[in-house]
């Protein structure tokens, strides 16, 4: 049992250590190597203009159905569908936006960059760079990095926005709430902190999507089974970090004030 658990802990420092070589090799090739600028946009259309409408169609059911069941349940507490605009602005600005849209990226975007890199790595595309005399890091992580960081906080931002649509939809449908009333209840209660909460979580977010699925991508062996396997582990490890990542940014936030 101990050889086991001590085996586990082995394996796990080693890809602590494979992913901070890794994070700290593109943020000094950032540096010494120019930028791919048509790689950065290139991978900034992938991830953000391609993943618009899987996280614009999961945020606006995510508020359409916050809105339901908020004004469903005050409606039944106080006989009136009260603050709908209110639970579902804050919900969706300060948490389930960030969080719901990181998820999905991670499953789309994250995954086919593993699968990519993945894919150059067992097929040695990778070794072959190095032949050349070009670093896989400055051309391979730092633009998909950037493309990241670019892309997720937009996407963030349009998935807060729409979802705050949908929200309005079905309050003003189903719960005849005025659309007075409901932007009233957002407007008058959200602070620009509030907002600022759920923006700054995204680049935490993107922060782990992309070292995530790059390790997994240049460290991906075994053929095809191999990328497969990858992929799949840098869609799960993406998602648990995201949930747990996001209480501890969370709580930071609160901490200095930014609630």
């Amino acid at each position: 049992m101990l050889a086991a658990i001590g085996e586990k802990l082995l394996t796990l420092s080693k890809k602590l250590g494979q992913t901070y070589y890794m994070s700290v090799s593109a943020f000094i090739w950032l540096f010494a190597a120019p930028l791919e600028k048509k790689e950065i946009i290139k991978q900034t259309v992938r991830i953000g203009v391609q993943s618009l409408s899987v996280t614009s169609l999961t945020s606006l059911f995510t508020g359409m159905v916050l809105a339901l069941q908020s004004g469903y349940t005050s409606k039944s507490l106080f006989n009136e569908p009260l603050y709908v605009g209110s639970v579902v602005g804050f919900s969706l600005v300060k948490e389930l936006g960030p969080v719901l849209t990181a998820v999905v990226v991670a499953g789309r975007a994250g995954a086919a960059v593993t699968a990519e890199i993945g894919t150059m790595k067992v097929t040695e595309q990778i070794d072959a760079l190095y032949t050349l005399g070009t670093n896989p890091s400055s051309y391979l992580v730092i633009p998909r990095y950037f493309a990241f960081f670019i892309a997720l906080p937009i996407l963030t931002v349009f998935s807060d926005f729409i979802g705050i649509i949908g929200g309005f939809m079905v309050s003003s449908v189903k719960l005849s709430v005025p659309s007075s009333v409901y932007f009233d209840d957002i407007f008058n209660y959200m602070e620009i902190s509030n907002f600022m909460h759920g923006f700054i979580k995204s680049f935490f977010f993107a922060f782990i999507i992309s070292t995530v699925s790059c390790y997994k991508g240049l460290y991906a062996e075994g053929g095809a089974q191999g990328v497969g396997k990858a992929t799949t582990e840098s869609v799960v490890s993406s998602m648990v970090l995201i949930l747990a990542v996001d209480y501890f940014v969370s709580a930071l936030l609160v901490a200095v004030g930014i609630s």
